[in-house]
């Protein structure tokens, strides 16, 4: 297996460069990858293949990849600490994938919530095949760099438990080979819903104009959709699951998420005061977060060639642990070496 920085545990994660990131995927993900990027060996990718299970414009995926790049930096990644890599920029991804989907059971992938929730908007002649096999290629991100953690919402756990079930398989078949990686859900925010409807989560791909904040709204933006967003007519603010009052509780979790304040004393503050006092708190919190973000993914995307400096790097060290674990994984499997 391939040597890890030191005695630090591993972490890796992505978001796909389709759409406009959200503050959901802020709280859920970036902010929560920066926290933990000192403590822990990180690799965050730009995950591109998995982007295409839908059909992408290819100058919008291309120009979406480095946006997204710049976006993690912009949240505070810092390269010089974490790795940052375009997933395609690897083909040890896609080989691996191919390798670890004929081992997968066509059970376990029909099982998936998330292909059994997307698959059934759609006609059965119109589902990709990629859509199916989606979970192989995750498997394969997170096993290639022995991650011992992988930051997910809790959306995303069920994605985790195959690619623990699929290194077990493998490792039971061909000897140790993998590292079973385990998840790291965020103290808060891990399910940031949307504005318009709480009970679904934020999406990227979400039509209605008041769904979500996206990160480049303008700030002014941003803060109307926070004071049309769904409440319900009691009055009491206080963090709840009951499903009447989804609003409120969505509300209060983006506010803890980005203040990191403790519950008691969040409900405590707002224990005289109306759902109005909640939007104002929230939308400000919202448009410091936007603001200073914003200033800097614009100095990346106008800065020429650092970007492209930054993926290179990543893509250089993120290559030599992928390559060494794919090659052991092929010789395990009895492929032939080249000569």
């Amino acid at each position: 297996m391939s040597p890890k920085n030191g005695n630090k545990p591993r972490v890796l994660s992505g978001i796909q460069p389709s759409g406009n990131l959200t503050i959901g995927n802020y709280l859920g993900a970036l902010k929560q990858w920066v926290a933990v990027q000192h403590e822990y060996d990180c690799f965050y990718c730009v995950v591109d293949l998995h982007a295409i299970t839908a059909v992408q414009d290819p100058a919008e995926l291309r120009l979406k990849t480095r946006e997204s790049a710049a976006m993690y930096i912009a949240a505070g990644i810092d390269p010089e600490v974490s790795t940052v890599f375009v997933q395609s920029h690897i083909p040890a991804h896609s080989e691996l994938a191919w390798m670890l989907t004929c081992m997968a059971p066509l059970g376990w992938l029909h099982r998936m919530t998330q292909f059994k929730d997307k698959s059934a908007k759609q006609a059965q002649e119109s589902i990709g095949a990629g859509l199916l096999n989606y979970p192989s290629l995750m498997a394969a991100d997170i096993l290639l760099y022995h991650a011992d953690f992988v930051p997910v919402g809790d959306d995303q756990n069920q994605h985790l438990e195959f690619t623990r079930d699929l290194a077990q398989r493998f490792n039971h078949l061909y000897g140790e080979t993998f590292t079973l990686p385990s998840v790291m859900n965020p103290a808060a925010g891990a399910r940031i819903m949307g504005l318009d409807n709480p009970t679904a989560k934020m999406s990227k791909s979400e039509a209605s104009e008041n769904h979500a904040i996206f990160l480049l709204d303008d700030p002014s933006r941003a803060r109307k959709k926070v004071m049309r967003a769904v409440t319900d007519s009691r009055r009491e603010i206080r963090f709840s699951q009951d499903p009447e009052r989804a609003g409120v509780n969505n509300l209060l979790t983006i506010y803890q998420a980005i203040t990191n304040e403790p519950t008691e004393a969040i409900q405590a503050a707002f224990a005289d005061k109306g759902y109005g006092d909640l939007k104002r708190a929230v939308a400000d919190t919202v448009a410091a977060t936007l603001q200073p973000l914003q200033t800097r993914y614009n100095e990346l995307m106008n800065e020429a060639g650092y970007l492209d400096s930054v993926l290179k790097i990543g893509r250089e060290k993120a290559a030599e642990i992928a390559e060494d674990t794919l090659k052991l994984a092929q010789d395990r499997m009895g492929f032939l070496a080249p000569s």
